[in-house]
């Protein structure tokens, strides 16, 4: 229909009416793919129904009714010449293997992650050695094996590095953790310029008018320390920048200025404490309100909060403790940052279903699912995503699926109907 419409969707594209033709088509495209005019690491296969797509759903970060089906990767052999470590904005440290420049899966390849101490010493990886990379997803090259036949005896087993190779300050370690990290969270330039490139980012403050180059730009100018500065900038200030004219200028100052009205739970996410991801963050924004209440938690506080574990609620009490952060946060609420959930008000909400917890599912002839479950959290109820034996009630609408109706049959759970639910709330 899309391509009647004159829509490019590829030629490639197939409908396929059962299991036995959705392998057929991997199967095919698996080697006959380097003939495409494009590179692709995979086939999407996609429920082609809205109908189930809607029963279905959506996890925090992927539909449920696609999923990738990968290629095996593309491997070639080529010299390891040095190897480097950079500094994420946590601290991280991340060994880089710089190579002997060499095709692969239709780039060139020079460098490729070597992830951390462990996998360095897993593989014994040495300068010098012959090494064997391939793109984990045909995205990203990676070392995965070294080639023994071809070492060279004089070689040395690398020792990794002791010390920040930004800042020189002692790397640290913790007992259950994969990589090294540099301490000097305040003082190690590519820590601090990471976290800012972090609050100015798409899905955190998403600052339209700044890049990652321009906050390195302002921070190695001295015109930025932390991302508090960014809403004291001026034009005037920024105008002498290398590339910065008036109109780019104006567009940075403004794009500051309209990240005042971005949501609490995006702000959260924006600080950078360490685990505090997105889903995080809006589940630590929904459950606190304001950044007050968030401040003032403790350990156990922030553990009895759904899916907050230990290591979570120690970092976020870890971030609230620092006198800095607490400076900057101050200094951010200042300039009018947006840190409580503007709440909507609804003047019929009750308790009716305090303690009940509720799956929706199945299409349903006055309400859309998300009205549904809107109107359950309203009236002090709980929306399940899977059935399970602390669900309460079902309420079930047109096309549900079989295999729900029969785990709720199963685990005795009582099934209600879009009317039967609307009596219960009256």
């Amino acid at each position: 229909m899309a391509r009647n419409w004159g829509f490019k969707v590829p030629k490639e594209a197939k409908l396929a009416k059962n299991l036995d033709e959705v392998f057929n088509y991997i199967n095919y495209w698996d080697s006959h793919r380097h003939q495409l005019p494009y590179e692709t690491d995979g086939v999407v296969v996609k429920v082609n129904s809205f109908q189930y797509q809607d029963e279905l759903g959506y996890t925090a970060k992927s539909p449920r009714w696609a999923i990738a089906y990968k290629f095996k990767s593309e491997q070639v052999s080529t010299k390891l010449l040095s190897i480097s470590y950079q500094v994420g904005r946590t601290g991280a440290i991340t060994p880089v293997a710089n190579l002997e420049p060499v095709q692969l899966a239709g780039t060139i390849v020079k460098r490729a992650s070597l992830h951390n101490a462990d996998q360095i010493e897993k593989l014994d990886i040495r300068i010098g050695d012959t090494v064997y990379v391939e793109k984990g997803g045909e995205i990203i090259p990676k070392i995965i094996a070294v080639d023994l036949s071809k070492r060279d005896t004089t070689t040395q087993p690398t020792i990794y590095i002791t010390h920040c190779p930004e800042c020189h300050h002692e790397l640290i370690r913790g007992t259950d953790e994969a990589n090294h990290y540099c301490p000097n969270f305040y003082g190690c330039p590519p820590q601090i310029i990471g976290r800012i490139q972090h609050f100015i980012s798409r899905k955190a403050m998403n600052i339209d008018g700044l890049g990652g180059e321009t906050v390195a730009l302002l921070y190695n100018n001295g015109l930025i320390h932390n991302y508090a500065d960014l809403y004291e900038l001026k034009i005037e200030q920024i105008l002498p920048l290398e590339r910065m004219a008036q109109k780019s200028a104006e567009n940075l100052i403004r794009g500051i200025e309209n990240s005042k009205q971005i949501s609490f739970e995006s702000v959260l996410f924006a600080l950078g404490i360490r685990y505090v991801g997105e889903t995080v963050a809006k589940k630590l924004a929904k459950y606190y309100k304001n950044i007050d209440s968030l401040q003032h938690a403790t350990l156990l506080d922030l553990m009895l909060v759904d899916e907050i574990g230990e290591r979570i609620a120690a970092s976020v009490v870890s971030f609230f403790e620092n006198i800095e952060n607490k400076e900057i946060i101050n200094r951010l609420k200042a300039h009018g940052i947006q840190f409580e959930i503007k709440e909507k008000v609804n003047l019929n909400a009750t308790n009716k279903l305090k303690g009940q917890i509720f799956v929706v599912s199945g299409v349903f002839s006055n309400f859309s699912r998300e009205e549904l479950k809107q109107l359950i959290e309203d009236n002090g109820g709980k929306v399940g995503s899977s059935i399970s034996s602390k669900t309460n009630y079902v309420v079930a609408g047109e096309n549900m699926g079989p295999a729900k109706l029969d785990k709720a049959n199963q685990l005795g759970i009582s099934i209600l109907s879009e009317n039967e639910f609307v009596s219960l709330l009256e």
